[in-house]
């Protein structure tokens, strides 16, 4: 076998003993290191993890960013690739990750990968995946998390020059619609609570107009109207998403009027 590369792969987890192996398997053959962070898993995500041969450590859980900041702690090798735990690096991605460092250092310090959407009876990715472009392959040293509780993305330092890959991330997002609802509900949650802390407010007209925008952007721009019926539900439940982070931020901000007008 070809040495591992001087990469270190972390992926921060919790309750995902069913999918978890397919992303530490994408990777293990050829990365020097992978760490899993759990936050309290009740299943066999620690088990499963450490099979594999992830090394595993336990973190408490304070947000997307603060995780993810504390897995780039644990990291020994400057080169860092983040994945979640429903994510895998397809084959076509990992031969073009290792042609980078054949000559040795690659010549940028950041790399962006295309985020690809796998979801449930579908065996392989269709051609037109929908997904996202994030920077996850970095050197440590001119990149890092930020260490938001919400929004968990790298940025690069000193304006180093990033570069897209063209493999791809394939992603299994959710298990089931009620995964989806759960998901939603919880990641909503806090997307209000750092938006009222924020001091941010939204017009009712803007509340409105949202989720019939959310959907357009996702049925037509995003493309899923090729995935037919299953397209539809999947634009109406980001429609919902979006929606309902508006609506728990506008609930939060009725409470807190109502309070002050209780202390008056």
């Amino acid at each position: 076998m070809p040495p591992k590369l001087p990469i270190s792969v972390f992926i921060i987890a919790k309750n995902e003993a069913d999918r978890i192996s397919h992303t530490i398997k994408s990777v293990r053959d050829w990365v020097d290191e992978v760490i899993v962070i759990d936050s309290g898993s009740s299943d066999e995500t620690i088990v499963v993890s450490e099979t594999l041969g992830a090394r595993t450590v336990w973190n408490a859980w304070q947000g997307y960013g603060p995780q993810k900041v504390f897995g780039e702690s644990l990291c020994k090798n400057d080169w860092l690739l983040n994945l979640d735990a429903d994510e895998e690096v397809s084959s076509e991605l990992a031969e073009e990750v290792q042609s980078l460092f054949k000559a040795g250092e690659p010549d940028r310090k950041g790399y962006i990968l295309k985020i690809k959407a796998l979801y449930r009876f579908q065996k392989t990715l269709p051609k037109w995946a929908p997904g996202t472009r994030q920077l996850r392959l970095y050197h440590k040293k001119y990149a890092g998390f930020k260490d938001s509780t919400v929004h968990d993305s790298v940025v690069m330092k000193n304006n180093q020059e990033t570069k897209e890959l063209d493999g791809v991330v394939i992603h299994r997002c959710f298990r089931s619609y009620t995964h989806a609802t759960e998901k939603i509900n919880f990641y909503t949650s806090m997307q209000a609570e750092d938006l009222f802390k924020r001091g941010v407010r939204f017009s009712s007209a803007f509340l409105i107009i949202t989720p019939f925008i959310s959907f357009f952007k996702c049925y037509f721009l995003r493309k899923y109207f090729l995935y037919g019926v299953d397209g539809f539900i999947q634009s109406c439940i980001y429609a919902f998403n979006r929606l309902l982070r508006l609506a728990k931020l506008r609930e939060l901000w009725q409470e807190h009027e109502h309070v002050q007008m209780k202390i008056d």
